[in-house]
């Protein structure tokens, strides 16, 4: 049996499946990622990408913050791909019972998903830090400079978890649970390097753990189907 037919009768043969994924799987609509020889990381800026992405950094540099993210981590013409629609149609059909992600970009949601947990927050939420009023992408967007709130004048931040800033235990707490109650977890374009996140795949019972990934991953020998290509490949391919 082929690895495609493989995953095929797995996900036939599940009722809960849960789907955690990185950067790999935007990188097919456009999106570059952290890692690759092309990523953000390879990339020459006048301070490390770690270091402009950290809360202090935002706090003591907010101008130069915003011009770095207005840039580097917020991509207008992204659209989903086939991995986002495949996922959101399992959802539909009653299979995939959520995504977990790492990404920030919301292209989940607009390529139909509804259960999405946002490890790291979404560019598409904003808020005031003073009052807390909300405010969309296209707010920051078309701001100069610091976006500031037009009730109280505070400055907006995004929702979008920074280096020294925990993760919402709200958002892990129902990764935990999802991921505990999964019949198979679809681990997708994401090389598990990023903690804690990527410590939640300990937390699957099930037998139908599968990594669909280009680069090999630490769980790739337990995993019962390791696939090394690129995941909008590997699920356009799958029937529902």
């Amino acid at each position: 049996m082929n690895q495609i037919a493989a995953l095929q009768q797995m996900i036939n043969e599940s009722q809960n499946i849960v789907f955690f994924g990185g950067a790999g799987v935007s990188t097919e609509s456009g999106i570059p990622d952290f890692r690759s020889v092309d990523g953000l990381y390879h990339q020459q800026f006048k301070y490390p990408p770690e270091t402009m992405l950290s809360h202090s950094f935002f706090l003591s540099h907010t101008e130069e913050f915003y011009d770095f993210y207005r840039k580097k981590m917020v991509c207008r013409t992204a659209k989903p791909n086939a991995a986002h629609l495949k996922l959101a149609e399992l959802e539909r059909a009653g299979k995939l019972r959520a995504i977990i992600t790492q990404n920030i970009d919301n292209l989940h949601q607009l390529g139909g998903a509804e259960h999405v947990l946002e490890l790291h927050g979404s560019v598409s939420r904003n808020h005031c830090m003073d009052c807390g009023r909300f405010y969309d992408l296209d707010f920051v967007m078309a701001q100069n400079g610091v976006p500031h709130c037009t009730v109280c004048s505070g400055i907006v931040k995004p929702d979008v978890v920074l280096y020294e800033e925990p993760l919402d235990m709200g958002v892990m707490n129902g990764a935990v649970d999802a991921i505990e109650h999964a019949d198979m977890l679809i681990i997708g374009g994401t090389s598990l390097v990023v903690y804690p996140a990527a410590g939640l795949i300990r937390y699957f019972k099930g037998d139908k753990l599968v990594v669909i990934n280009k680069a090999a991953t630490e769980y790739d020998n337990q995993a019962a189907l390791s696939i090394s290509q690129p995941i909008g490949q590997v699920l356009s391919q799958i029937s529902v």
